[in-house]
């Protein structure tokens, strides 16, 4: 396939990279931010890799101009970015932390002062920990105190911030968090997921009049990590299983906030583990969006097992040497197949690629270049992998590269490295990469 350049895509069209507040800002302790569940999970041996904690990361709280000027040097037009619940409201809810406030003021300032279009993530998975000790995202309340965050947040920004996403990848915050026990809060308990599955989705219907109503032309979305689902073999045991499987990794998320309810099938399965749901939540969390984020990385290749958990089903390895550094599968015909399938069976209007990158060992060479060519290649076919889904009829309306830097990588600390920036944890230096000049010169065209 020809490769694709910028002139293929609308003038209108985000490019962009993307962050989160708890992988790349550290000061956790720093002018009265509190902690959330991933500093409580980070101090508890055994969680993160090499014992590593977000308590520093890369200092961003600190380093935010310097960073700005990085994000302006790629020469994207946007940038997707999560506020700390922890810093803005210490406690959850209650008294506002001006400092922390204030940090987010000067943030949108900067990057509106160099031209940058602010992307705003309200919730990436930094729950503060008063509110998982009264009971985390399995309790109603958490929803109710997440629409009085929005509430906070997008009254003080929004004069200048008007792309609006409530939550980052529910199913990490939920079904890891809650049932697999790998991310914060660690528990392992699959009722308490589902029904923080649930309050996550309320919550996102919660905040949308919410950020209308303080936002004058708000357009808001929600964040999805989506994945194309391929059976293991021609089987009908497999078949099954992977049907079974995307209702919960896929059709459980989009089905709701399409206004379908939650799939009849996986609720079956769940039985007793199904969440409690109130009358009405269901057309709350159908409100309207302006668009969709889809976060995607790699496709899932199902096979059955009567033991693999609610869906009988199992995540099997790709036949590939193509992988990243983290072992996924380097699969971008998936992203055209994926985005085909979402507009074909939701209709959800503008799609925009909230993430989308890989983590691949940086060679340093001897005049200090990092050299990362493969990352380059990764990126440049899936923006192919977008063209063919716009040609298919796809409405995108922007793709945002994960990440701008190397980060705290949730439960594998500082192990993994996604940056188009270099970054040394050890003296804060940061490091344009080849594929971070390679984006560059992509978006001159």
């Amino acid at each position: 396939m020809p490769r694709s350049t910028r002139a293929q895509f609308p003038e209108d069209f985000r490019w962009g990279v993307s962050t989160s507040a708890l992988q790349i800002e550290g000061g956790t302790d720093a002018d009265g931010r509190r902690p959330s569940v991933w500093d409580t999970f980070a101090t508890e041996p055994g969680h993160i890799r090499n014992g590593d904690t977000p308590a520093v990361a890369c200092d961003h709280y600190h380093h935010w101009e310097e960073d700005l000027d990085l994000v302006k040097a790629l020469g994207v037009g946007a940038y997707r970015f999560s506020v700390s619940w922890p810093r803005i409201l210490p406690t959850g809810t209650g008294a506002v932390n001006k400092a922390g406030l204030a940090f987010y003021d000067r943030l949108v300032d900067g990057l509106l002062e160099r031209g940058i279009e602010p992307w705003l993530t309200l919730y990436h998975w930094d729950l503060p920990q008063p509110l998982e000790d009264a009971g985390g995202w399995p309790r109603r309340d958490t929803a109710l105190a997440f629409a009085g965050f929005a509430d906070v947040v997008s009254r003080r920004l929004g004069d200048r911030v008007k792309r609006w996403i409530t939550h980052n990848e529910p199913w990490c915050s939920t079904v890891k968090g809650y049932y697999e026990g790998e991310f914060a809060p660690g528990k392992r308990d699959l009722a308490a997921a589902m029904q923080a599955t649930h309050h996550v989705l309320l919550s996102h219907g919660l905040a949308l009049p919410v950020l209308r109503a303080n936002v004058a032309d708000a357009r808001c979305g929600i964040a999805l990590s989506l994945h194309p689902i391929h059976t293991a073999s021609g089987s009908e045991a497999d078949r099954l299983a992977a049907i079974r499987h995307d209702g919960l990794r896929n059709r459980w998320f989009l089905d709701p906030l399409h206004g379908r309810g939650y799939p009849e099938d996986v609720l079956r399965a769940l039985g007793a583990a199904a969440p409690t749901v109130s009358d009405g939540d269901l057309a709350t969390i159908a409100g309207r969006t302006d668009f969709l984020g889809i976060n995607y990385y790699f496709r899932e290749i199902v096979a059955d097992d009567p033991e693999g958990g609610p869906m009988r089903s199992r995540v099997v390895e790709a036949e590939t040497s193509d992988v990243t550094g983290f072992g996924w599968e380097v699969y971008p015909e998936g992203l055209t197949e994926l985005l085909l399938r979402v507009q074909r069976d939701y209709r959800p209007g503008p799609i925009a690629i909230t993430e989308n990158g890989a983590t691949y060992p940086d060679e340093i060479g001897a005049d200090g270049a990092i050299h990362d060519g493969r990352r380059a290649v990764y990126i440049h076919r899936h923006i192919d992998a977008l063209r063919v889904a716009m040609d298919g009829g796809v409405d995108l309306a922007g793709y945002f590269v994960w990440s701008l830097l190397d980060n705290f990588e949730w439960a594998e600390g500082y192990s993994k490295r996604f940056g188009l920036v270099h970054v040394d944890f050890a003296t804060q230096k940061r490091t344009l990469k080849q594929s971070g000049r390679w984006f560059a010169d992509f978006l001159k065209g």
